[in-house]
This record gives C-alpha cells, structure tokens and sequence, in this order.
C-alpha cells in the first residue's frame, strides 16, 4: 500500500487520519467539498462532491486503499443530506472502485447504528437498531457494502464511539466554553450512565490496520479505558479549576425537552443527542483487539487534551466557518439561556 486516498479528508477525523497516515509514509490524496485547513500532508487535494466520483473516476487512478469519511453528522439534522452523501455517497464510491478494480476500502460508519442498545457491553453481533435518520442512514451504507455486486471489495467498517481529540469542536465546544467561564454542566439522572469516548489517534490507528484485513468485516471501536458520565465531567473541572460543577437534572423532563427544543431547531442538539446523553454505550474491543490494536488514550485523558487544545488554540480554531461541524462553533441558540439556570 503506497497511495491513499482520504474521502472527508478535510472534516476533523478526516484530517486526524491524514496526519496518522503520512507518518506511516504513505502519499496522501484526500477529496472534499471544503478546502483543508493544510494541504502540507497532501500529494493533491481534491475539491469534489462525493456524488461526482462517478464523471471523475481519474481521482482513483493509481489509488491502492480508500478510507471513506465523507458524512453529515448529527449536528446537521438533515435526512435528506444524511441520505444523500452517507448513503448515495457510498455506492458511487463502490461503484466507482469496481470500475478501477481498487478493492481495499475502509468505511467510517458509527455506533448509532446501535441505537439504544439492550444491553452493554455492546459487540459487533449485537443487532443493529437505529432510532434516528443519522443513525439509519449509517446503517444503510454498510448495508450496501455486503450487496452481491460488491463481493469482489475487500471492506472493513468501522464503528467508532463519538470521537474526541486536538482541534475537536462541534458540541464540545460548548462544553470547553462552559468550563473556561466557570458555568456549570449538566447530567442526567445523576449521570452515572457508562459512556465510552475514542481518541482520534486511537480511531485513525483502527483504520490503519483494519484496512489489512481481507474480506468483508466490522468492527466496534471505542477506547479501553472509561467511566461514567459524571467521573469523567467532574475530573475536567476539577482539572479546570475554574469553579465549574457538574448538576444533575431529571431525564424524565430534560429528555422530552431536548427532543422538542431540536425538533423546532431552537436548539443546536440532534436528535441523536438528546437519545444517548443520559444512556449508557460502550464496547467490547476483542474484534479490533485481535487485530493487534489498543487504546492510547483514556476518556479522562482525551477531555483533558482537548480542552487543552481549546484553550491554546480556541482563536484559530473558531475562525474558521467553511468547515465540517466537528469543526466550528456550534450555534448556541436556547443554551445560551440554559447555561444560566443549572
């Protein structure tokens, strides 16, 4: 494997994968609607709709792996987006390395293809149950990779637990902002639900090695090491210091409030969001294990660098607004009022 191409490559995993792949010395080709922040770890940098892969099927010439990020988050709320570029996007990336007969590929999806599971901890043979379209729209695109068409692709899915890591915005970047101003964040239901995070390093290193593996497999990924909810927010404020605490709410009336403040797009939270934030979700890693990876980073130890990483850099960070919604500022709308009263 000597030329890769990064699909996404200038969203925040996108771009966490190129740094991780260039250091395994490998010539880096990435495509994305959004200029990178830095083409220094680029051979070329594409500026292309996934859904025009097909006129533009050159791109793939002399490629050896694809890793496939291209996606609408949660945060974007729009199913027909969700549908369009993580859905329609993966079957003309397929369709378009049958044609070059490039058969190594690796696809992000992520574990809200889980949906609320029924039990943790949570294996690839858990049956998938989406509840929400980002989630159902993930699960589609794994779906299309076991087509009959494509049974000549070697394809190995990952499912990463939500991504943490330097540079990382989106909602936490609310959450960072609280904390550096000594507001006060919540949780709920005492927050003592199992939440498990994954570093980006930890994740592109997943990638890295299941792009090896023949066949067609899946694999959960999240780090080795977590806690609960509350453990993990209170030893970022504490790690603060700046007078930051973490306050209980009841989910019985905080849940159906999030539902209906994201439903009238008063708020900046998914559906996704206001499903999962009181609920436990974690992983068995043995699957990804076997392949020879582990975890680097803690949940504790992934916060506390990010938040570094906010305060250091927060001016260039949230400068930039042509960019995917892991890495901008976050809209804060009603929280702006919210924050006040826990």
């Amino acid at each position: 494997m000597k030329n890769v191409l990064v699909t996404g490559g200038s969203g925040y995993f996108g771009e966490s994968l190129i740094y991780f792949l260039k250091k395994k010395n490998l010539n880096i080709f990435s495509l994305d609607i959004n200029d990178p922040v830095s083409d220094d770890y680029l051979e070329k940098f594409y500026k292309c709709d996934i859904l025009e892969l097909s006129k533009k099927s050159n791109i793939l010439e002399n490629i050896d792996a694809v890793f496939h990020c291209v996606a609408n988050v949660p945060l974007s709320k729009n199913k027909r987006l969700f549908y369009r570029n993580n859905v329609e996007g993966t079957r003309i990336l397929l369709d378009a390395c049958l044609k070059k007969k490039l058969d190594k590929i690796v696809l992000l999806s992520s574990s809200a293809v889980y949906g609320i599971p029924e039990k943790n901890p949570v294996s690839e043979n858990t049956i998938p149950s989406p509840m929400e379209d980002y989630g159902k729209a993930k699960l589609e695109s794994e779906k299309i990779c076991f087509e009959e068409k494509y049974k000549s692709l070697n394809i190995n899915i990952i499912r990463p637990r939500t991504i943490l890591g330097k540079g990382r915005l989106g909602i936490f970047e609310i959450l960072f902002d609280w904390i550096e101003k000594g507001y006060n964040v919540p949780v709920l239901n005492n927050g003592k639900n199992i939440y498990q995070f994954i570093h980006s390093d930890d994740l592109a290193s997943a990638c890295y090695m299941a792009s090896f593996k023949e066949g067609k497999n899946v694999f959960n990924c999240g780090t080795n090491e977590y806690s609960d909810m509350r453990s993990v927010l209170e030893n970022l404020c504490h790690y603060a210091k700046t007078g930051s605490k973490v306050k209980s709410l009841p989910m019985t009336i905080i849940e159906p409030l999030m539902k209906i403040s994201s439903f009238l797009n008063i708020s900046p939270l998914a559906p996704y969001h206001s499903m999962m934030y009181g609920r436990s979700l974690y992983f068995d890693n043995k699957k990804i294990s076997s392949l020879g990876w582990k975890s680097k980073f803690s949940n504790n130890e992934m916060f506390i660098e990010s938040y570094e990483n906010y305060l250091k850099n927060k001016d260039n960070l949230l400068k930039y607004n042509n960019v995917s919604d892991h890495r901008k500022k976050v809209k804060r709308k009603i929280l702006n009022l919210v924050k006040y009263f826990i």
